[in-house]
């Protein structure tokens, strides 16, 4: 998508932006959108697409065969469907491989999650490396974790840490968001993925490159999840509810465009501490996190407090006049709906041991320790993220 990129002169300081938008040409949304759109999308008459996507997809529903089944043999290059969870690096050599073999190949459709898609974006940024070519990548999501909003992919390497790639050339050119689709996904993983995408939309308030109207629409985005995910949780098979969750999945992170920088936040750098290295999905962590995150990240700038506290009217709650303690209400009400979706867990549930605290802190923080020297910013930040991943025992 695309982001304005506030600048400010030093003369006027008046507000103005650059409109930078990602390669998206069109998003569909609504029942059957597949089938009646996904073959005008592709770049010619003769295209070659190959599919990638997880077993689950492949075995256990019908989706992926209907999808061959339209391509046809005409445009159906081959399918791999063997992609994991938190997308290993042996998957994803495997499935380059098979792209890189054939030539004739102009198109990667990803379906399912944050795994398949993101393994899609480095497929087609290893082919571009390797051939001076950029493969066209269509993606139909089914679950909630926005990965077709961004232009990175992450991976986990064989040591278990998670790395990635980002190039705006990635990007996906066409998102399906067909009901049909997500009629298909666990409940359980569509509501923890829905509390990823919160997790982007809630710390979107305080991300420095964050412009003005990427906040605007993040916030309803928290709006929209707050309503929808309890909608869902209660009817699961309400095609509206499903269509109005991947839209705000998208809002949660979409209009960020080619304006990120670095890292979306501390929740999110907790979650790849303790995503891949402990199998632990995503979703799980932003709800084991978020919560108390934000309640740290108030107190960290009053700026930071002020744009917390605008939550507020989003989630259906008055302002106390104190942004931190606005602040603190908005953090007590993600973790009453993380409770109330059923998605609350503890990392002793996980089987993560109070032995990893440390190693836990020093991957989320960028390698602080105890005995390494600090500033006194990073001495306060070691001390309040270990208190909050002690508290998460």
């Amino acid at each position: 998508m695309s982001v304005l990129i506030p600048v400010q002169t030093p003369a006027s300081r008046s507000l103005s932006g650059l409109y930078k938008p990602h390669q998206l040409k069109e998003l569909h949304y609504g029942p059957g959108v597949v089938q009646e759109k996904l073959l005008s999308a592709l770049p010619t008459e003769s295209s070659r697409a190959f599919i990638v996507t997880g077993q689950s997809l492949a075995t256990k529903t019908p989706l992926i065969k209907d999808l061959e089944k339209l391509l046809g043999s005409k445009h159906h290059a081959g399918t791999f469907n063997n992609i994991k969870e938190h997308a290993p690096i042996a998957q994803l050599d495997e499935a380059t491989d098979q792209v890189q073999a054939d030539q004739d190949i102009d198109t990667i459709i990803s379906v399912g999650g944050g795994s398949p898609i993101d393994s899609s974006k480095a497929i087609i940024f290893r082919v571009h490396e390797e051939f001076s070519k950029w493969l066209t990548h269509i993606t139909i999501p089914t679950t909630l974790s926005a990965a077709e909003a961004t232009a990175i992919a992450g991976y986990t390497t064989a040591s278990g840490v998670k790395t990635g790639i980002a190039h705006p050339k990635v990007y996906p050119s066409y998102i399906f968001y067909d009901v049909g689709y997500g009629l298909y996904t666990p409940p359980q993983l569509m509501l923890s993925t829905g509390l990823r995408a919160l997790d982007h939309a809630i710390e979107s308030q305080y991300h420095a490159s964050a412009s003005l109207p990427t906040r605007l629409i993040t916030l309803g985005a928290v709006g929209e999840l707050f309503t929808q995910l309890t909608k869902y949780k209660d009817d699961p098979k309400d095609e509206d509810t499903i269509t109005r969750l991947f839209l705000a999945a998208f809002s949660s992170l979409g209009f960020m465009g080619q304006g990120l920088r670095g890292g979306l936040g501390l929740s999110h750098s907790l979650g790849y501490a303790l995503g891949s290295p402990y199998g632990i999905p995503h979703g799980v962590t932003s709800g084991l996190t978020l919560g108390h995150v934000v309640k740290l990240m108030a107190r960290k700038s009053p700026e930071n407090a002020a744009n917390i506290a605008k939550v507020l009217p989003y989630i259906s709650e008055q302002s106390t006049g104190d942004a931190v303690k606005d602040s603190d209400i908005v953090g007590d009400r993600i973790l009453k709906l993380v409770k109330d979706l059923g998605v609350n867990t503890t990392l002793t549930e996980k089987g993560v041991g109070k032995d990893q605290v440390d190693i836990i802190v020093a991957r989320a923080t960028g390698g602080l320790t105890a005995d390494k020297e600090k500033t006194a910013e990073e001495d306060a930040l070691y001390t309040h993220v270990k208190a909050l991943v002690e508290g998460l025992y």
